[in-house]
């Protein structure tokens, strides 16, 4: 271990000592995680073997959700140190909360001031600045829905790092409606701007629509409506909706389609205040898209059966591909407390077609401990490339062994360890880990 690692992991022990008291008397909740990880690499082609390790920290305390007047609050933070043979990579602290507010008016208006993430926005309701929004009485009759109405302006945070984006600024509005079954429709506006340039303006939306009991909607949208960087292509960026019918308490049907354009607005806004041409490659944006439906079948008590078909498309440039999904779920087999899963994805592609398997058995001791033994085949990795930006990258000749333990110290105290060995035609990898988290 680095010595910088040594001195994150010594420091996030020290707050696990005084967190909780401070805390204790607040009302709210909050979570001390330690993630330390070491690993080897070999290639299989002889070369010289590489050692890495890291350790993560991160800390969340949130004050409780009022319905009337008072303090709010919440802090969400991680930080991370890194060291790998023959490469320099600095320390990162990232910063997703950090903000102090309250309710007024028995409760019907907030107001944030500080770094938040407005989940009612999903990946856009990230800002430092401040908020107010204004929540009415629920409606009498069916559904008894509850209005709320938000405003908020400040600056873009970064993503991957404290502090925020030098001349960018960002704003918007949401109206919502909250209702029983977790119910909730929300309609959201966000634009952001860069040195005078207009980077993205955004109608988001997400809906949870429960059926009764037996059916579940969830569908969530992004809809651009100026081009981002003012050179990329306007209209839907981003969709997904999941459908769950139960037919019957054995029975199970869930549908799912996601598709979605992931333009890098940032760089395209830049080049162009910068003097530079823009790539054309950027216009296009990150294209994936993937539909498909599932059955599952409970055919005796703890045991469940399922088979599923979609249609993918990870890359851009990349045609769509068959994927075939069948597997099982067993729990407690014959009363001995072994849980068993085991599934297959048949992924036809135009160059051949392929399995991916994933197996598990595990089992609890005592009711603390918990221990799985998990196989997988045919892993896909995303990659990062000067030209395209991400990509997805699939290796159906990749062996993955891990061994899991999961161990329930304290009714706040929880520990993680695992190892893994993975291998391949590139290289073989072991990794071993350690975690543990404090709740209070």
């Amino acid at each position: 271990m680095t010595p910088r690692t040594l001195r994150l992991a010594l420091a996030a022990l020290a707050a696990l000592s005084f967190a909780p008291a401070a805390h204790a008397q607040s009302g709210g909740w909050g979570r001390i995680t330690l993630f330390l990880q070491g690993g080897q690499t070999r290639p299989e082609d002889g070369g010289e073997s590489t050692s890495s390790n890291e350790a993560i920290a991160s800390v969340t305390v949130r004050s409780a959700e009022r319905e009337e007047s008072g303090l709010e609050y919440a802090l969400d933070g991680r930080g991370a140190s890194y060291g790998m043979e023959g490469e320099e990579r600095r320390s990162r602290l990232s910063l997703w909360e950090a903000w102090v507010g309250g309710r007024f008016a028995h409760g019907a208006v907030a107001v944030r001031v500080g770094q938040q993430w407005i989940t009612d926005l999903g990946g856009l309701g990230s800002v430092g600045g401040a908020l107010v929004e204004v929540r009415g009485r629920a409606v009498k009759g069916e559904g008894k829905l509850r209005p709320r109405l938000g405003v908020f302006a400040g600056v873009e945070p970064k993503g991957w790092e404290t502090g925020w984006e030098s001349d960018v600024r960002k704003g918007g509005a949401y109206a919502a409606l909250d209702g029983e079954g977790g119910r909730r429709h929300v309609l959201g506006f966000v634009t952001i701007r860069n040195s005078g340039l207009t980077e993205r303006s955004v109608l988001s939306t997400t809906n949870f629509v429960p059926f009764g009991r037996t059916l579940f909607l969830y569908v969530a949208g992004e809809y651009d409506v100026a081009s981002p960087g003012g050179r990329g292509e306007k209209g839907l960026s981003y969709a997904f909706v999941n459908a769950r019918w139960t037919l019957s308490p054995r029975v199970e049907l869930q549908g799912l389609y996601h598709r979605g354009r992931s333009y890098d607005a940032r760089t395209i806004t830049q080049d162009q205040l910068d003097g530079r041409p823009v790539d054309p490659r950027l216009l296009a944006g990150f294209l994936y898209e993937s539909g498909g439906g599932r059955l599952t079948v409970e055919v005796a008590r703890g045991l469940r059966v399922f088979a599923g078909y979609s249609q993918d498309r990870g890359n851009r440039d990349s045609g769509s591909t068959g994927r075939i999904t069948a597997g099982l779920h067993a729990a407690d087999v014959f009363r001995t407390g072994i849980d068993v899963t085991v599934s297959d994805n048949r992924i036809d592609r135009p160059d051949g077609a392929y399995d991916s398997w994933y197996a598990s058995v595990g089992r609890s001791f005592g009711g603390r401990v918990y221990v799985s033994l998990d196989y997988a085949t045919a892993l896909s990795v995303l990659r990062f490339t000067d030209a395209d930006g991400l990509v997805v990258e699939t290796r159906p000749r990749t062996d993955r062994f891990s061994l899991n333990g999961n161990v329930n110290l304290g009714r706040s105290l929880s520990l993680l360890l695992a190892a893994e060995r993975t291998s391949g035609d590139l290289s073989t990898e072991l990794r071993g880990s350690a975690g543990f988290a404090v709740r209070f």
